[in-house]
């Protein structure tokens, strides 16, 4: 146990200033990342105005759940120590997507965010019942996997420059949504909805009503499960 968390306190911190420095420097070059997105609007592109509202609170989550690793006065929870190699893995790929995204290398980027929305799905499998002592964990793993979920079909759509979906799109769509609604948990569910919403905010026409729709029955289903589970 000791080796193993003087290793995360090395290795979670260290992974979370590679990617933070990446998204700052990915904002502030030249063009930066919403210029590139803007210029690349696909079938799936969101409203950016939703992944800026996701990133600062998210960022603020992970610090929260980093002090916990420094924290003397109770025992480090098993499943946080589980988790860091998962968390360190997807903030390295998502660096390395700033990378190329801003490089509009987009094969190269749908591989890192492919990479690390795996691995967070993975990783939310395997998380124990939520607790007091894990809730953090069980925050940051899912949040991370949500919206690891939009940025593999955002940068999905772009690589492919798939720009108007076709039926059997909308259909596997919302299959997709209906099957994740009803295993996901509440606050995975609740990061789906959030963004089918960013979704429909950046879509048009009947795709974007789809889209709406689809937010709204997920927003219902995670909050019917908070309300009877």
């Amino acid at each position: 146990m000791g080796n193993d968390l003087s290793t995360a306190r090395i290795v979670a911190p260290g992974a979370f200033a590679i990617n933070f420095g990446a998204q700052v420097c990915g904002m502030l070059a030249s063009p930066n990342m919403k210029q590139i997105a803007d210029r690349n609007h696909y079938a799936f592109s969101p409203n950016l105005v939703f992944i800026s509202a996701f990133f600062f609170p998210q960022m603020a989550l992970q610090l929260a759940w980093l002090r916990r690793l420094f924290t003397n006065s109770k025992p480090i929870e098993p499943s946080q120590l589980s988790y860091v190699p998962i968390y360190a893995l997807g903030n390295v790929c998502i660096a390395g997507w700033m990378f190329f995204w801003n490089r509009q290398q987009f094969g190269m980027s749908q591989a890192l965010v492919s990479i690390n929305s795996l691995a967070h799905i993975y990783a939310v499998s395997q998380l124990p019942p939520l607790t007091s002592a894990n809730v953090l964990t069980h925050w940051v793993a899912k949040t991370t996997a949500g919206i690891g979920l939009l940025d593999f079909v955002d940068n999905g759509a772009v690589a492919l420059r798939y720009r108007t979906p076709s039926t059997l799109v909308k259909i596997l769509t919302g299959g997709f949504v209906a099957l994740a609604n009803v295993i996901a948990d509440p606050i995975v569910g609740g990061c789906i909805g959030y963004d089918l919403f960013a979704l429909y905010s950046g879509q048009q026409g009947m795709w974007s009503s789809l889209l709406g729709w689809l937010a709204l029955g997920s927003g219902v289903a995670a909050g019917a499960k908070i309300y009877f589970l």
